[in-house]
């Protein structure tokens, strides 16, 4: 019978907490609408661009790092050491 109450309880707690993260992201969404609504839409093709080349900017620093990398990869020749 305990066990019966305890899984009772566990599962109302569960489900207060599914509905808490249900309405954040209702809020989350809401909010989200509301700044769409306040941004003049050259405004937000601006942050879009923007953004766009931030990416562009990371994209290609890690096609440098990774170039690097490569090339420091490529087996190298023998190499002759001279001992006393």
């Amino acid at each position: 019978m305990a066990d019966t109450v305890d899984m009772t309880v566990r599962i109302a707690e569960l489900e207060r907490r599914l509905a808490d993260v249900e309405r954040r992201e209702r809020d989350e969404r809401k909010v989200g609408s509301i700044l769409r609504d306040l941004m003049p839409p050259d405004v937000r093709t601006h942050l879009r661009a923007a953004q766009k080349e931030q990416l562009l900017a990371a994209r290609s620093f890690l096609d440098h790092w990774i170039g690097k990398i490569e090339k420091d990869d490529t087996p190298r020749g023998r190499e002759s050491i001279t001992v006393d």
